[in-house]
This record gives structure tokens, sequence and C-alpha cells, in this order.
């Protein structure tokens, strides 16, 4: 078994408050979650406007699979037009 985790960093220009933050934010995790079936929080800068910290988790039998998947949550967060990707770790165990 292997369990991947993600950390990202993300900007939102779009947000001047914490209520547009909550919205957009709302709107990706909600993607993330429907069409790559992972688990995933907010982990840090919950009262920051403009930035958001998310944690996301993968498991999966094959260390491949992991891979790929996190691949492509990576590029899926960098086409999403109403965030910046800022920064991201990847942990394998």
């Amino acid at each position: 078994m292997t369990v991947g985790i993600l950390k990202i960093a993300l900007f939102i220009p779009s947000s001047n408050s914490l209520k547009e933050k909550r919205r957009v934010m709302l709107s990706l995790c909600d993607l993330l979650r429907n069409r790559f079936n992972i688990s995933l929080a907010q982990i840090d800068a919950q009262d920051k406007w403009q930035r958001s910290v998310v944690a996301i988790a993968c498991v999966a039998t094959k260390r491949p699979f992991v891979d790929r998947a996190i691949s492509k949550i990576i590029d899926f967060i960098r086409d999403f037009n109403q965030v910046e990707l800022i920064d991201y770790e990847v942990e394998l165990i």
C-alpha cells in the first residue's frame, strides 16, 4: 500500500474577503474530490483572504498509481483559473 500526501500553497487573486476565498476553495475542493476520489483539508492560512494551504491524501495499492494521481492533481490545480499554485510538496509513504 502507498500513501501519497500532497501539500499545496495557493494564491487566490480574485478574493477580497474570506467569503470569496471560501467560495473559490469549496469549488476547487469539490471538483478535486469528485474527479480524483481523494481526501483533502485546508491546513493553514485560514484567516488570510488570498492564501490557502491544503493537504491532499491519496491511497492506492501501487506506487505508480499514486504518482500519476498526484501529477494529475497538480496539473488540474495549475489549470484551475481561479487560483495560482505557489508551491507544493509531495511525500510518499
